[in-house]
């Protein structure tokens, strides 16, 4: 019982309970009658039939065709202004008459009938003439009595026109003067109109016509089937079937609660499948809060990110990065996990894609290439050629979905490239969000310990100054600890790493340890007690001073755990011999521990104990080394001090070879050169 209510075990159960709440409060909520689909592609959900009695009507495609026909055969209707015209023509009449134009009273009136034969003809505006003239408008209707006569255009004039011609048909100076005098032109009046209003009536009445239904689909006759295409009649089939469905009230399509109970039992279940994974393969991870409290907000976030992105932008979904979800767990925990919660992010996110099959078919290729080409991070260059290959990864999974959905290479969105490249360039923000979350959640990335490696470091330059026998002793112990880590799979920066940093606790009393010593040792003058306690204090001050360096967690294990709780073993010896009959307390002689916690801190209690022995190897053959190391790590073994990390049996084996190797080739036998021999006759 006080298990299940540990503090721990609350968090994390609260962890699950908001991950489901925020999970499906983000997620879109979907009427019964609401679908995503598009033209050209299948219809991914169940069989769809007619609710009530549907009219078919023209695809988008077909009605467009229908509209441009009646653009280009219809004849506007137009109106002759005959009081406007008499008006024109009598007022001329009496200008000419009334003016000194010089002409006889038979030219005078050849000037009042030429303007009578043009307005008797038609004049059209500006804007119609250019019409009739570019071919758009090659007849014109009137209507009188509704009875409607069609007239050809190519008659009709403008009022620039009607001068012009009138111009030509008088050669004479004395006609031209007069045309002038008169001020013909203002009598050139549009007397052919244009009747907008019965026009448009006329056109509407005939584009309802055009696109009055072909059909009706009889209530429960099937509309559309899963795998369907979506071609353009059933498109347009869908479209109205959405807008008999958002006739009805709200109350009518909102009232059913079995769709947010179906997306409550859907995320429940795939975070429980998470749980159960972390549980049973990755329990360290589970049982750490942080690491917890990191997976969650992460897969939350980027569930966000995509339900902002797919709202807002027509392939948005495509340009969330959701990679970087497994490249962040690769470089904080491992490969499988962050796998698993790169599943579990997409098939959340498979509730706000359209498309769900293409969306995990894509998402799942291009997760593959992220673990696959990022095992760890440890350069920058390394995520930029990881986004590259993810980009790849991207535009061929999308050219082979939509080929073998469509059959063809036409219906390929070129936008969704643009989407994955955006994709790629997001992506390579991530060393910056790496060193953002190192610091928000206590994590140490391979590239952190690659520069803490760096033998430049202030710390590992103080130790090699202050004390050269120990870094080298260092050095060696972080080449023998990798190499083993390499053969075990384990991680072999961390491993690099934290060797470097186990004994920076020297630095404070360099003398006292034997790799430092020349000649003088200072052990002498002291009692076996004193001698145990400045030995064991090295861990104590290495943590002092890694504290002051802010060294992460991770390498402070090392240091901390390296002995673990074994003994001083030579000043307890020393002691207990000195002390024949009595009972001696290993606590004094005691190093503070804790045991080793992983196998990387066990490869390192094994690595150092074995270095530090093999100096003391009079005979360096493959026997004495083989028996140095079985002793000393079947020695750590039967003590107890690996009980607590996971290292196995295979793993030890593993490690006991790869010393002998390594010590082997450290001690290797060295070619002894000849002298070269004078010879005395040349003297």
């Amino acid at each position: 019982m006080n298990r299940i209510f540990n503090p721990y075990n609350l968090l994390r159960a609260a962890l699950f309970v908001a991950a489901v709440v925020i999970s499906v409060w983000l997620l879109p909520r979907k009427g019964r009658n609401s679908y995503h689909y598009e033209l050209g592609k299948p219809w991914a959900y169940s069989l769809l039939t007619a609710p009530s009695d549907m009219p078919i009507y023209l695809d988008s495609i077909s009605a467009q065709r229908v509209l441009d026909s009646i653009d280009v055969s219809f004849v506007p209707v137009y109106v002759r202004d005959i009081s406007r015209e008499k008006q024109a023509q009598a007022a001329y009449a009496t200008r000419v008459n009334a003016t000194n134009v010089g002409l006889s009273p038979l030219e005078r009136n050849r000037l009042i009938n030429a303007l009578r034969n043009v307005l008797d003809n038609g004049i059209v505006d500006q804007e119609t003439y250019q019409e009739i003239r570019s071919g758009r408008l090659p007849a014109i209707r009137f209507i009188h009595d509704n009875t409607a006569m069609t007239m050809p255009t190519s008659t009709l004039l403008s009022a620039r026109a009607a001068y012009a011609a009138i111009d030509s048909m008088f050669q004479g100076d004395e006609y031209r003067k007069a045309i002038e005098r008169t001020a013909m032109s203002q009598f050139l009046v549009s007397n052919i109109i244009c009747d907008t209003a019965v026009t448009n009536r006329l056109r509407g009445e005939a584009l309802q016509r055009a696109m009055a239904p072909r059909g009706v689909i009889q209530q429960g006759e099937r509309i559309i089937d899963k795998g369907d295409v979506v071609t353009p009649e059933l498109y347009s089939l869908l479209r109205t079937y959405e807008k008999i469905a958002g006739q009805k009230s709200a109350s009518q399509v909102d009232s059913h609660h079995y769709p947010i109970l179906g997306q409550i039992l859907y995320v429940t279940i795939i975070f429980s499948a998470l749980y159960c994974f972390l549980i049973y393969f990755r329990h360290r991870t589970f049982a750490d809060n942080r690491a917890m409290v990191f997976i969650m907000t992460l897969v939350v976030g980027f569930l966000l990110m995509a339900y902002l992105m797919g709202d807002a932008l027509t392939c948005g979904l495509y340009m969330v990065p959701f990679t970087i979800v497994a490249i962040l767990m690769v470089v904080f925990f491992d490969g499988r996990t962050a796998f698993f919660v790169y599943i579990t992010e997409v098939m959340l996110c498979t509730l706000v894609s359209a498309f769900p099959l293409e969306f995990i078919y894509v998402q799942l290729i291009a997760g593959i290439a992220a673990i696959c080409s990022l095992k760890e991070l440890t350069r920058r260059s390394q995520l930029v050629r990881s986004a590259l290959v993810i980009f790849l990864a991207y535009c061929l999974a999308y050219v082979g979905a939509e080929v073998m959905q469509a059959g063809t290479i036409d219906k390929i969105n070129t936008r969704m490239f643009g989407a994955f490249g955006i994709n790629a360039v997001l992506i390579s923000f991530t060393y910056v969000l790496v060193f953002v979350l190192e610091k928000a959640f206590g994590f140490t990335s391979t590239v952190t310990l690659v520069e803490l490696s760096d033998v430049n470091n202030p710390l590992l330059r103080e130790l090699s100054q202050e004390c050269p026998g120990t870094f080298q002793h260092s050095m060696q112990v972080s080449n023998l600890a990798s190499e083993a880590a390499h053969r075990i799979g384990a991680n072999v920066q961390l491993v690099r790493t934290g060797a470097l940093y186990h004994d920076i606790g020297k630095i404070d009393n360099p003398a006292f340890f034997t790799e430092n010593q020349h000649g003088v040792n200072p052990h002498d003058a002291l009692s076996p007690l004193q001698s145990a306690r400045i030995v064991i204090g090295h861990v104590t001050d290495g943590l002092k001073r890694a504290d002051k360096a802010k060294l992460p967690q991770v390498v402070r294990n090392f240091i901390s755990q390296h002995h673990g709780r074994g003994k001083a073993k030579y000043f307890y010896t020393t002691y207990a011999n000195s002390h024949p009959g009595e009972e001696v307390d290993p606590a004094p002689f005691t190093y503070p521990g804790p045991n080793p916690q992983s196998r990387e801190t066990s490869i390192l209690m094994m690595a150092d104990a074995v270095e530090a022995a093999s100096r003391s190897l009079k005979e360096h053959s493959v026997e004495a080394i083989t028996e140095l190391v079985n002793r000393i790590v079947d020695g750590q073994i039967a003590d107890g001090l690996h009980d607590e990390s996971p290292i196995s049996f295979r793993d030890v084996n593993i490690i006991k070879q790869a010393f002998v190797e390594r010590l082997r080739t450290m001690y290797h036998a060295r070619v002894s050169y000849p002298e070269l021999k004078k010879d005395d006759k040349g003297d």
